[in-house]
């Protein structure tokens, strides 16, 4: 089974390679179109209704299997009104890059007496043609709860930039400190991997 995944993301793309290696199929980027695609909007108020929303534009527009995800952050203890939600590089309507996003986050951390306990809301929908979509956002999706902190790891990848500030609540280490089998990693999550089990059974 050939597959496109709807982003122009290359960490998110190798993150899901990573998560679907050994089942049968081939994954293949939005930028092995050829062309340049009109990206949605992504207006909804839920990962589930932006996952939706860019899984069906982009089957409008290339006519193949093709799916989308999106994700909501959220902090325990935190006012409404400074969730990320869905919004999570949008901030006061404006799009933010990776270190300003990442800086952003070190400041709402530091209101917060230094760190923030976190967890990712994640969503996809699969669009095979006009009459067959099939969307989830069970909690299987959802990261385990880390902490975002105000202090940078060293490193930092491309497109997942809150990563560097990410910190694991059992053991105090950073994500990017951590052996993968330490963790179920914030990053790479079995939940997706079962949902394409689920909708190809061998």
């Amino acid at each position: 089974m050939q597959l496109i995944y709807g982003t122009y993301n290359k960490a998110k793309f190798h993150s899901m390679m990573k998560m679907l290696e050994g089942l049968n199929m081939e994954l293949l980027p939005l930028s092995s179109i050829g062309s340049y695609l009109t990206e949605s909007e992504e207006n909804g108020d839920s990962p589930l209704s932006n996952a939706e929303q860019k899984a069906v534009n982009y089957y409008k527009q290339i006519k193949r299997p093709v799916f989308s995800c999106d994700s909501g952050l959220f902090f325990k203890g935190v006012k409404d009104s400074e969730q990320p939600g869905v919004k999570i590089r949008r901030v006061n309507g404006t799009a933010l890059n990776d270190i300003d996003l990442m800086n952003h986050y070190i400041r709402l951390s530091n209101q917060y007496g230094g760190k923030l306990t976190a967890y990712y809301k994640n969503a996809i929908c699969l669009v095979m043609d006009e009459n067959n979509m099939i969307s989830y956002d069970g909690e299987d999706l959802n990261s385990e709860e880390f902490y975002i902190v105000n202090h940078p790891h060293k490193k930092m990848k491309e497109g997942f930039p809150l990563d560097s500030i990410s910190v694991h609540i059992e053991s105090g280490r950073y994500y990017y400190d951590m052996d993968s089998t330490e963790s179920k990693n914030i990053g790479v999550i079995s939940g997706f991997r079962d949902f394409f089990i689920r909708c190809f059974p061998r």
